[in-house]
């Protein structure tokens, strides 16, 4: 199970990296420094390539999202820590004079 989890770990990673890459390649949608050329970019076939790259963040968003609820599911156990953790709490002697949690509120002086 943990080399599923490493797996799926290693192909978020790559995934994100690929989605940032992506979205640093698109141009903005306020036009900016790209503005001035919209219209000799559509005519060399520019505007195919901001479809990809909008339909390949689409995609690896999606990517990202699935890869992540999977790796939550297939995260290795690690009971042995938690039990014992917990086992030393509950065995835990209280220290004289040290207040009891959950202390009651005192109420305010007026």
């Amino acid at each position: 199970m943990q080399a599923v989890y490493i797996t799926l770990s290693i192909l978020i990673v790559i995934a994100s990296i690929l989605l940032t890459i992506v979205v640093l390649l698109q141009n903005s949608k306020g036009g900016g420094l790209a503005a001035n050329f919209a219209a000799g970019n559509q005519t060399f076939g520019v505007r195919q390539t901001a479809d990809f790259l909008e339909k390949a963040t689409w995609t690896l968003a999606a990517i990202v999202i699935v890869l992540s609820i999977a790796a939550t599911f297939v995260i290795p156990e690690r009971s042995s820590r938690h039990s014992n953790i917990k086992s030393q709490i509950e065995q835990t002697v209280p220290v004289e004079g040290a207040p009891e949690i959950p202390v009651t509120p005192v109420a305010p002086e007026e």
